[in-house]
């Protein structure tokens, strides 16, 4: 980054009265820049509102940091809004490579999307999901009768991933959590650990009766027969964090919350 005394930001909060104060007040202080002109974009919400974020500057060369003006906050920094400048000066950078999703409806359109937190199967009514498993091209689980599925990223692994018991993993370790919702059968599967590499192809059974969704971060995808996840290596986004309370201590650190 350029010397912080000549740092261009763009502001962008979200809806919740906390967000647009914040917005309002830094604007005033430090300008607030178009995004193609800016140096950095500052995201002002919760976690939702930087998955959006993330988006937005996807394969752009410009970082986001995040300050924490919703609830749970673990992609944000703290929402404090001292010497913004030198903050984002010593920030230190992570690097997130998105999940792909392309998913193809019962009726056979074929959608895409991407996902920086997970893609997952949920069922859409009151019977259950039934799902065959393939990695790499090959069948590792015949059946799946569940709620549902997930495949998570690292930076993901803490969200949906965690409340589905499914387990938390470093940034580092070039893993994809897979992780069932709500197993019924077979009971005892908990999921697995897959390497980044894999390519994870999910066939639903029985769709006629037992209609089921795709999610990607924010999109969802109705009525799907059939659905593929994969990293996606070649994109990225940046995000900056303060020092001490970057995203890999955040992921270490939740493993130890008692």
């Amino acid at each position: 980054m350029t010397d912080a005394i000549f740092m261009k930001i763009h502001f962008v909060a979200s809806s919740t009265d906390s967000a647009q104060g914040a917005l309002a007040r830094l604007s005033q202080k430090y300008g607030n820049v178009r995004l193609h002109e800016a140096d950095v974009v500052v995201c002002l919400g919760g976690d939702g509102f930087m998955l959006e974020a993330l988006h937005k500057v996807l394969d752009k060369s410009i970082a986001i940091y995040g300050m924490n003006y919703g609830t749970v906050g673990f992609l944000m920094n703290a929402a404090d809004e001292g010497d913004l400048l030198q903050r984002l000066e010593n920030a230190q950078p992570s690097v997130l490579h998105p999940l792909h999703m392309t998913a193809t409806t019962v009726a056979g359109k074929v959608k895409s999307a991407l996902a920086f937190n997970d893609v997952f199967l949920f069922r859409q009514t009151r019977q259950t999901s039934r799902i065959r498993i393939e990695i790499d091209g090959r069948l590792r689980l015949e059946e799946l009768i569940c709620d549902g599925i997930i495949v998570s990223t690292p930076a993901g692994s803490t969200a949906y991933n965690l409340s589905a018991h499914g387990p938390i993993v470093p940034l580092s370790a070039n893993i994809l959590p897979l992780t069932p919702i709500s197993a019924f059968r077979p009971r005892r599967w908990r999921g697995a650990l897959l390497p980044s590499s894999a390519v994870v192809k999910l066939t639903l059974l029985d769709t006629e009766k037992r209609a089921t969704a795709a999610v990607a971060d924010f999109t969802e995808i109705r009525n799907v027969a059939e659905v593929a996840v994969r990293e996606d290596r070649s994109r990225k986004a940046t995000i900056l964090f303060d020092p001490d309370h970057g995203l890999s201590e955040r992921i270490i650190a939740e493993q130890f919350v008692t």
